[in-house]
């Protein structure tokens, strides 16, 4: 097959490296890529938000399938003008990718089907949502209805922080048009993981589980981040848990985007709290998560081309069981331009990545990078690098992700130095 994968990002580098890996792919096409990237993929000078050169690329390339890797695309429809063009596409209609786009529309829409989830509101008014927040008490959460870059959420300890955040979304000054319409939900006390499965419209296909790290901070402090870490599986996932978030969030998700006429292809990252051992769900996105998807894409083992094409031509059912995991854990660090999420510097040089990943079990993954003259990389971001190890256990990945951390000479960039804290904290207690 020849491919096309949509995005720049590191979810999108880790894509590209298992799609490199596909005994089915022939040729990898990026729109627009990155210096990583172009290690495995021909890049093409397209921004994600070019939807219809898009589809001119594929359709003049006579391109067999397209990937897209974030959700603004897919949000804008991109999915949809392929599917016009005869293009098969990994990813869900602009109907279908409200799931992520709006998260009224995501929060009426398991309420409806009786999946279980935080108590919320739906605000355009302040004064409503002020109400409403009197009501509730604090702790409580305050979310952009639109997508906000994954910052859209803001966990206020105080009903006064609650309605000023409110008040800022509301008026458009925190996140623009993203917040003209607010979620407001109640609070839930738990533990947090992310689920991966893959969807067709009507068959689901299980993949993994793995556990984010939002804040900016060690410790889980300061600011929501577009996530500075992640390892998979998620320490706390069972066969019994992992069956009821199948039964009870992901499968009836799908049986009833499908019911309201808008089929759900690609695929359904829920993002859960874990509540005395019950999940909830917190959020669908519908796509893979960054930096979740570098730990899942080094734990695979299966052909990715073949089974996303299956996926995107309605054929899910006859791939069930095709999907190999290693059992060994993977863990990614971030490393960010010092300064985010707030201002950063860019085009500063990064060195030594060839160096980090000479150790074993690691590769590093680019996320906002661009290449210098002479070979040189520069940052181009925020979120800058994926470093990511497999290892024999939480511990060891840890421990030879950091070791490359170490190795890489970016004086500009910073990490958080404490990711699969909680895993490894759940072990230490263990024994």
């Amino acid at each position: 097959m020849k491919i096309l994968l949509v995005g720049s990002g590191g979810r999108e580098h880790a894509l590209a490296w298992r799609l490199k890996k596909s005994q089915s792919c022939q040729k990898l096409y990026c729109a627009p890529g990155n210096a990583g990237i172009a290690e495995q993929a021909e890049c093409v000078d397209i921004q994600v938000s070019e939807i219809d050169k898009i589809v001119e690329f594929a359709r003049d390339k006579i391109i067999d399938l397209v990937v897209v890797g974030p959700e603004n695309p897919l949000v804008d429809g991109l999915a949809d003008k392929l599917r016009a063009e005869n293009i098969p596409v990994f990813g869900p209609s602009k109907a279908a990718a409200q799931l992520e786009g709006s998260k009224g529309f995501m929060k009426d829409l398991v309420k409806k089907y009786n999946i279980p989830t935080a108590a919320y509101g739906r605000f355009t008014d302040l004064e409503e949502a002020k109400a409403f927040i009197h009501v509730t008490g604090a702790p409580i959460v305050v979310k952009t209805d639109g997508l906000a870059a994954g910052k859209g959420v803001i966990i206020c300890n105080t009903k006064q922080q609650a309605e000023a955040a409110a008040e800022e979304m509301l008026s458009g000054a925190a996140f623009g048009d993203a917040g003209t319409e607010i979620v407001i939900e109640e609070f839930l006390e738990g533990e947090e993981l992310s689920y991966f499965a893959l969807a067709d419209g009507k068959t689901i296909l299980p993949l993994t589980s793995a556990q984010d790290h939002k804040r900016v901070g060690d410790g889980d402090t300061g600011p929501n981040t577009g996530g500075m870490g992640a390892y998979s599986p998620a320490h706390i996932m069972t066969e019994e848990l992992e069956q009821e978030i199948l039964d009870k969030i992901i499968q009836p998700t799908i049986d009833g985007m499908k019911a309201e006429g808008c089929p759900f292809t690609g695929v359904l990252f829920a993002g859960i709290m874990v509540c005395k051992g019950k999940p909830i769900l917190l959020e669908h996105n519908v796509r893979f998560g960054d930096p979740e998807c570098q730990t899942l894409m080094m734990r695979m083992d299966c052909d990715l081309a073949h089974i996303l094409m299956m996926a995107a031509q309605g054929k899910l059912k006859d791939v069930q069981g095709h999907v190999n995991w290693s059992d060994d854990p993977a863990l990614c660090v971030v490393m960010a331009a010092k300064g985010y999420p707030g201002d950063y510097e860019k085009n500063t040089l990064i060195q030594d990545i060839d160096k980090a990943n000479e150790i074993e079990g690691v590769y590093v993954f680019h996320a906002g990078t661009k290449a210098g003259e002479d070979g040189k990389i520069l940052s181009n971001g925020g979120r800058v690098l994926g470093v990511t190890a497999m290892g024999e256990s939480i511990a060891q990945a840890q421990e030879r992700a950091y070791k490359a951390v170490d190795l890489i000479n970016w004086p500009e960039g910073f990490c958080r130095r404490d990711i699969a804290w909680r895993a490894l904290k759940a072990k230490d207690e263990a024994a």
